[in-house]
């Protein structure tokens, strides 16, 4: 006799439990949902696929593996965000009549720790400068300087360990960092062309394509070496390979500004009149033109998210913008014509103008153009003001630390939530703890993953995207850009086939009920008739030609 499955009548489902043992609840089940959506959105791999619609057996089973995979990484990484134990901070005032602006240096190294004092420090260089030039090197350690009259220098500012120094006797006009190896290479533009040099400050190659360059910008994930001539043409070179791509011509003069999107790696030119050009080396043409001010532009700064572009022109206006929409938030006047920008890793801004620095929260980027009050300008912290012209600002990566180049050498200010607390030890070349060895397989790695120059565009997430455009939308597209008219669809089927099963009867036959009549419709009716009168009319003259005796020869070709 065979027995019956399944649960008997009065038995009751036993509860769920969880790992401890314990049985799950609604609360708890709902608790772990939202964790998990959470997780999912905030690192999770963009859209989930439905394994469902896939009628392959193999490969449902994979995208349902795949599918798991990535939702249990994104639930990983959201449970080890405790161990961040390090939190960004500000200085805050204790009431309403006071102004952290006006809190010195002196002050905040009394309050912080031995080492964080280390940290804000000064180089009196006066007989060597002015200086117009420092660099930190991706992951923070490493800081570059370079005086206008040929003075360059590089050493671990954490340590104070010279790495080189070296005397050019010519003009230096700017300076960048290039892939931070074990030889930590540097690029010099000096008066005639770029130079590179070695860590130890040998030099290895001179760039002569890249002649009377005023500003660098080095693109680390395509290992490219940009620079603006003072004729204002853009070049490119591939510091891997040695390759150098087509040259762009901004017809627009000398560029005052330059300065790369972190985000995609735009570059953004400042011109004499005003404007801001967006370039890419894959077109021949500015992808963008903005009118940001209405004086020459001074310099420029984009945010590490590239979301919002700060500039400064000699019309003493401060603009802010969002590149998302290409709209302006929002902008004010400086006392002077501001000189060079800096956005930290928290998006403080640092302006250096005259022989002051001002750093302003991240609440300029909040504020809407309605919003008229005072505490959004209002500066977060000052330096300055003791006669010394300012060549140069920038954020250490990963440090409460701002670098000001001036004119008797260099300083190190602290500005207390700058830097990131928690960098990210996996993205290559920005791990400040890395070993030699570390930074020698980084180094390989981001060879193996360079990204080619054709990748670089407005949208960086264009690439992994299908293009579903069928083949006859294409060819619509390309006739209607090279303005050439659509085809005729009758007067195509007429020259096809002919019989009782002609495309223009098939057509008929096929294009729905015959009670909805349409234009084409009309017309593929009207060819028919015709057709068939023409087939007639020749019948009948063949029949005339043929005569009485030879009429049963002449047929009705159709």
């Amino acid at each position: 006799m065979a027995t019956e499955r399944g649960p008997k009548p009065g038995a009751v489902e036993p509860r769920r439990k969880s790992q401890h043992g314990a049985p799950i609840g609604d609360e708890e089940t709902r608790a772990i949902t939202q964790f998990t959506e959470a997780a999912t959105k905030q690192y999770g791999r963009g859209a989930r696929i439905r394994p469902k619609s896939v009628k392959d057996k193999k490969l449902r089973a994979n995208l349902k593996s795949l599918e798991a995979k990535n939702k249990q990484a994104a639930v990983e990484a959201k449970t080890v965000e405790i161990l961040l134990e390090n939190n960004a901070g500000l200085l805050e005032p204790e009431n309403e009549l006071e102004r952290t602006y006006r809190v010195r240096q002196e002050d905040i190294k009394r309050e912080v720790g031995v080492e964080t004092a280390k940290k804000g420090f000064e180089l009196r260089l006066n007989d060597l400068g002015p200086y117009d030039v420092c660099e930190y090197s991706r992951n923070g350690r490493d800081l570059l300087i370079a005086g206008r009259k040929g003075h360059v220098a590089t050493f671990d500012w954490r340590d104070g360990k010279v790495g080189c120094e070296i005397q050019l006797n010519e003009t230096v006009r700017d300076a960048r960092w290039l892939h931070t190896s074990n030889q930590k290479n540097f690029a010099v533009a000096q008066k005639k062309c770029v130079y590179i040099y070695s860590g130890d400050g040998v030099e290895m190659h001179q760039l002569k394509n890249h002649s009377e360059a005023t500003h660098l910008e080095y693109l680390p994930y395509h290992f490219l070496l940009a620079s603006v001539s003072t004729a204002g043409i853009i070049r490119y070179t591939d510091v891997s390979t040695g390759q150098s791509l087509a040259q762009l011509y901004t017809k627009l003069g000398p560029a005052t500004a330059f300065a790369q999107n972190p985000h995609n790696a735009i570059l953004h030119v400042g011109h004499q009149k005003g404007l801001v050009t967006l370039w890419s080396p894959n077109s021949a043409a500015p992808l963008v033109k903005l009118l940001p001010h209405h004086g020459p532009v001074r310099s420029i700064a984009m945010d590490k998210s590239g979301t919002y572009m700060v500039s400064t022109s000699q019309d003493r206006r401060m603009s802010v913008w969002d590149i998302r929409m290409f709209k302006e938030l929002h902008s004010h006047h400086l006392r002077v014509p501001g000189t060079t920008l800096s956005i930290s890793d928290r998006n403080l801004t640092a302006v250096g103008f005259g022989t002051q620095t001002s750093i302003y929260s991240d609440a300029i980027f909040r504020k809407s153009p309605d919003d008229q009050s005072h505490p959004a300008t209002m500066p977060y912290m000052s330096w300055g003001g003791d006669g010394i012209a300012i060549g140069r600002v920038r954020f250490c990566p990963f440090e409460d630390v701002l670098g000001i180049s001036h004119a008797k050498g260099f300083s190190s200010i602290l500005v207390p939530g700058a830097g990131e607390p928690n960098p990210d030890t996996l993205e290559p070349g920005t791990n400040p703890y890395e070993t030699s060895r570390q930074r020698r397989e980084t180094e390989v790695h981001a060879l193996l993953e360079k990204l080619q120059p054709e990748m670089i565009a407005l949208d960086p997430n264009f690439v992994g995207n299908l293009d579903l455009a069928s083949n006859e939308q294409r060819i619509r597209e390309f006739k209607a850009a090279r303005g050439e008219k659509e085809e005729d669809r009758v007067e195509k089927l007429k020259k096809r086939g002919r019989g009782r099963n002609s495309a223009l009867r098939r057509y008929l036959r096929k294009s729905g009920s015959k009670n909805v009549i349409d234009e084409e419709k009309e017309r593929a009716r009207d060819a028919m008739k015709s057709m068939a009168k023409k087939q007639v009319d020749k019948q009948a003259k063949m029949k005339k030609e043929y005569g009485p005796a030879l009429e049963r020869f002449a047929r009705k070709g159709f």
